[in-house]
């Protein structure tokens, strides 16, 4: 809604500027510098509002394929072990299948 209503709002700030700006058609004589300012003012909204209704938020990206793991594959596990003094330690070890 309120994007709607910043670009309903701009866009008419942008022609009121566009016809406030150029001369009178009695007395023009091209399209002078305020026409040329209003135009490129318009032409950025434009091409600006293009690019950002591209990239929609919406849309997670492309989907990511991972092939699964190869049969026999490693792992690491936690396994307990005793020291000669007697103390008990866990280490990871890398198992494969």
């Amino acid at each position: 809604m309120r994007q709607t209503f910043l670009r309903t709002s701009g866009t008419a700030a942008l022609v009121a500027l566009a016809l406030c700006a150029t001369q009178p058609a009695a007395q023009a004589r091209g399209i002078g510098v305020g026409g040329a300012v209003a135009l490129g003012i318009l032409g950025g909204v434009v091409a600006g509002s293009a690019i950002a209704s591209a990239n929609s938020g919406y849309y997670p990206g492309r989907q990511v394929y991972a092939a699964p793991a190869p049969y026999g594959a490693c792992h690491f596990e936690r396994r307990a072990y005793v020291d000669p003094y007697g103390y008990e330690h866990i280490q990871r070890v890398e198992v494969c299948e």
